[in-house]
């Protein structure tokens, strides 16, 4: 009887989600809980696994596009039903060819085979257990509050490898943060549960650990029976041995991740500016072999890659990278994002290169020349591509919480003139003693979170439909980064706690970790109010959108020097050059009044004029 398979609801509040990728296709053979199709919403990508075993005979809703919960995606029937139609897929050019004898001839054909293809994959998983009867399961952890379920996107070790405490052993993404999952014990890696791309719930099982001399291994060749049934009917048996070939040598990958893996954490210091440094990768190792049997089996490049995923799409459009002339260094020759940053910096090297022949001239010669005036126009221009899952999170919550707020901002200019010199005079030594540079955001944030405590409405939550206002007992205070995902918000939780040093301390460890992927869940989560410096692209102010379920949102300018009418006590008004800045609070006028606004940000200007840090910064 046919199965029909439906569309399932991917967390809480999720009505629908879009099918970003077929892997299976109509006349394949499937294997109760085998993945069929991709699906992304608002909150995870995730696979969609097979509800029951059979044959695909029917795709209802196609690539890109959207279902609703509880609609039907395919229909599966059983394999008795349409035992014909593995045969026509496997045969791909002749599906309506003979339906009456070939039925007979796929039951006859292949009747030995599936005995093969489905022994193995059974034999395969109670095999591994066995010799990890004493070994440690490796299980999805609790990703922060509200998650229920992770995405392996990487496995940094192969079965087989030996793999310390702690030591980094996959990465997993959730909704909220992308993050690896640490080894708990020492010993060898005796089995991998899920997949790369496999979705598992919090708690499930993700690998095996236990004393090295198993032989598990070959548990990760399941995937090699599946390429080996379908060229069996064909007269062209070369495909199916190249991908199994492949499959075999895939534990001696293992040093590409672990190299891939240190790339990040020695190029995250080097970091210069927020949105663009992010992980300058290191010269990569060779690319190795393609273990995934849909990848070709020589070149690098987008089709080797096989699947690439939409940031490393949108990383080389942004940089004019041509995919299909860059060399994977991921797990089965996949494109990583390290790879078209390479390939950019590359581009950017060969470009660069005439410049220093070119400064050598004279400089009569030089002037008339034109080099840098021109901008380069962008890759994008003219193109089109799917909307990332992060920047239609973004756009949803935006405009949910634009449109559930009457949100109103009140701007004023302040005078850190004080400030600004007070910081150049204890740079050096606020570096030496905490090891993080001086901006002006830290004064920024200790003003305001000071202002926070004299003014709890600002911090406060309003609940319309219960009819009440929540007074947080702390300041939770939430610092917009900018990273190539988009814009994440790390929180500084319990932010009144800390001084100037402590609070600097946190926003660059913060702001460092959420480029690198380093940040937890948990540190995402939980603001009560936000400090956006938008200043640091120039900007002198903006009218930030707050997000909900927070009631205001500051944020700084650019701090710029200009002429502006000043008291002095002794020649009275008098015009100098001073360092000023714009201060905009956003804010949700149902609950705070625009007075309470403007006492709010008169506290944060008297208390940064003033300028009464030296305590804090040990002068």
């Amino acid at each position: 009887m046919p199965v029909s398979v439906t569309m399932p609801r991917l967390g809480e509040s999720v009505t629908e989600g879009t099918v970003t990728r077929w892997l299976k296709q109509e006349g394949d053979t499937v294997e109760v809980d085998e993945p069929l199709l991709e699906v992304s919403t608002d909150k995870v990508d995730t696979e969609i696994p097979s509800p029951a075993a059979g044959v695909l005979t029917r795709i209802v809703v196609g690539e890109d596009e959207t279902a609703e919960v509880g609609s039907e995606l395919a229909v599966i029937a059983g394999e008795g039903e349409q035992a014909g139609g593995a045969a026509p897929q496997q045969q791909a050019p002749a599906e309506q060819a003979a339906p009456a004898p070939e039925p007979t001839a796929a039951a006859e054909g292949t009747a030995p085979e599936p005995a093969p293809q489905a022994a193995p994959a059974p034999q395969a998983e109670q095999a591994a257990p066995a010799p990890s009867g004493g070994g440690t399961p490796v299980t999805m952890p609790a990703l922060g509050e509200s998650v229920t379920e992770g995405t392996v996107t990487r496995w940094l070790k192969q079965v087989g490898d030996t793999v310390e405490v702690d030591e980094p052993l996959l990465e997993v993404s959730t909704d909220k943060v992308d993050t690896e999952i640490p080894s708990p014990v020492a010993g060898t890696l005796l089995e991998i549960k899920v997949a790369e791309d496999e979705t598992a719930e919090v708690g499930a099982p993700l690998a095996v650990i236990g004393a090295a001399g198993a032989a598990p291994a070959e548990a990760k060749s399941e995937p090699t029976p599946q390429p080996e049934a379908k060229p069996a009917p064909q007269p062209e048996a070369k495909p199916a041995p190249q991908p199994q070939a492949e499959a075999k040598p895939a534990p001696a990958q293992a040093p590409t991740p672990g190299v891939s893996y240190n790339e990040p954490a020695a190029e995250a210091e080097t970091a210069a500016q927020p949105a663009q440094a992010e992980q300058r990768a290191v010269p990569p190792a060779p690319a190795p072999t393609p273990q995934r049997p849909s990848a070709p089996a020589q070149g690098g490049g987008e089709e080797a890659a096989g699947y690439v995923t939409p940031l490393v799409r949108k990383l080389a459009s942004e940089h004019g990278v041509d995919l299909s002339t860059v060399n994977g260094t991921g797990v089965g020759g996949r494109i990583r994002k390290q790879d078209v940053l390479e390939a950019a910096e590359q581009a950017k090297a060969a470009k660069a290169a005439p410049a220093p022949a070119a400064a050598a001239q004279p400089a009569a010669a030089a002037a008339p020349a034109q080099p840098a005036p021109k901008p380069q126009p962008s890759a994008k221009r003219g193109t089109t591509e799917k909307l990332p899952r992060i920047r239609a999170a973004i756009a949803k919550r935006m405009h949910e919480s634009l449109h559930e707020m009457a949100q109103l901002t009140t701007v004023i200019e302040v005078d850190v003139t004080r400030v600004a010199k007070l910081r150049a005079q204890a740079k050096s030594s606020f570096q030496q003693r905490h090891g993080v540079k001086l901006s002006f955001l830290p004064f920024f944030a200790l003003a305001a979170i000071e202002a926070l405590q004299t003014y709890p409405i600002v911090n406060a939550r309003m609940d319309l439909a219960g009819g009440t206002i929540t007074y947080p007992d702390a300041e939770h205070l939430g610092i917009a980064v900018d990273t190539e995902r988009g814009l994440l918000v790390p929180v500084i939780h319990n932010a009144g706690d800390l001084n100037l040093g402590g609070i600097a301390k946190r926003i660059a460890d913060l702001a460092e970790r959420t480029r690198t992927n380093k940040i937890s869940p948990d540190e995402i989560a939980g603001a009560t109010f936000t400090l956006t410096n938008t200043g640091s692209r120039g900007a002198l102010f903006d009218t930030p959108i707050v997000p909900s379920p927070q009631s205001a949102m500051l944020g700084t300018g650019a701090v710029v020097k200009r002429p502006v009418v000043v008291n002095d006590p002794e020649l009275g008004e008098v015009v100098a050059i001073r360092s000023m800045v714009y201060l905009a609070l956003s804010y949700d006028h149902r609950l705070i009044d625009g007075a309470d606004a403007a006492r709010f940000l008169v506290a944060v200007k008297e208390r940064l004029e003033a300028g009464n840090f030296e305590a804090e910064l040990g002068l």
